[in-house]
């Protein structure tokens, strides 16, 4: 059913103590979300809204101003897009390595290995989608005084990445081992790239610049290259994001006059819609589901879908396709 492929936004369901860092003060009102693939939460109760596989994760976080997530590094690639609010990406163990300030529509990849945080700077709440690489994404770094607070404040992490909240009640099983913060040695292994080669893993949504050889370009209709890993079957070439870490995934922005249209076409792979302004109609073989701002859809392997811009403004969505270098569709007769 489609209705079991659909977010709705106003549907998320949050969960508001995912991370060791959720009660440390300027980070304890943050909300984290799972939304496609098993997520990289710590707390087993986190809602996951689709578990399936599809050999990347969908994550998001919303946020009230001045709200701070903690420093923190990841094994597998993380990509935010900005949905709503001024966001800075903070670097470095001590947050004091370099920054990225991005507004509405903006992309990054952060580099495997390193130290990043996050900090809603706007004066509203702001929402982030987050994609992470890999069915498994692996367990998250955090910066040693991450640790030091979080015992303060009755959080404990288990080795495997398991959360305990000992002021919720829960106890710390019997033999279990704590997660140490990371050594001088794994300190050094996750150092902060030069500010040039950061400043490559942002694209601004003013700089987005369209594909005309996509299959999908046509009157009204324009592909962006956001992240590329390397040359496709669909006429990409790499960039403006390839990156010297692995994604396993494209990203992709769709751009829609309105009243345009894509005919039906199939993908051989996984394929998540992330809707970030207009109304967009999606047509399946299994019926047709209306998006709004904020809501993903995922569409099965092989299955006809087909777009059409239905708002009387512009519509723009943000498209990740698995693996590196996805086929062309193939168009239904």
């Amino acid at each position: 059913m489609l209705s079991q492929r659909t977010i709705r936004y106003a549907d998320l369901r949050p969960c508001r103590n995912a991370f060791v860092d959720s009660r440390t003060p300027g980070s304890d009102a943050k909300e984290n979300f799972t939304l496609i693939g098993p997520g990289v939460s710590e707390n087993p109760n986190q809602y996951v809204h689709i578990p399936e596989p599809h050999g990347f994760n969908i994550g998001a976080a919303r946020q009230p101003p001045g709200c701070l997530n903690s420093q923190h590094s990841h094994d597998t690639a993380e990509v935010f897009v900005v949905h709503t609010g001024r966001w800075r990406m903070i670097f470095g163990v001590n947050a004091d390595e370099g920054e990225a300030v991005m507004g509405p529509g903006d992309v990054v990849s952060i580099p495997t290995r390193m130290f990043r945080g996050f900090e809603n700077i706007g004066s509203e709440t702001g929402f982030l989608f987050a994609v992470l690489g890999g069915d498994d994404p692996g367990r998250v770094t955090w910066a040693p005084k991450v640790f030091e607070l979080a015992r303060h404040y009755g959080l404990v992490l288990l080795e495997g990445g398991r959360l305990v909240d000992t002021m919720a009640g829960e106890t710390v099983p019997r033999g279990a081992m704590l997660q140490q913060p990371p050594d001088a040695a794994a300190m050094a292994a996750l150092t902060t790239p030069a500010a040039g080669k950061l400043a490559g893993c942002v694209v601004a949504a003013r700089d987005f610049v369209a594909n005309p050889a996509s299959p999908l370009a046509r009157d009204g209709v324009e592909e962006i290259p956001l992240i590329t890993p390397a040359a496709t079957g669909d006429g990409f070439s790499a960039g403006p994001i390839s990156g010297w870490w692995r994604h396993g995934f494209n990203l992709r922005a769709l751009r829609m006059a309105s009243g345009a249209s894509v005919p039906s076409h199939t993908r051989s792979e996984a394929e998540v819609i992330m809707l970030h302004e207009g109304v967009l109609e999606i047509t399946t073989g299994q019926g047709a589901v209306l998006l709004g701002p904020g809501d993903c859809f995922t569409t099965p392997v092989g299955m006809n879908r087909a777009f059409r811009a239905t708002s009387s403004a512009t519509v723009l969505a943000y498209v990740v396709r698995g693996g590196d270098a996805p086929a062309a569709p193939e168009f239904v007769a």
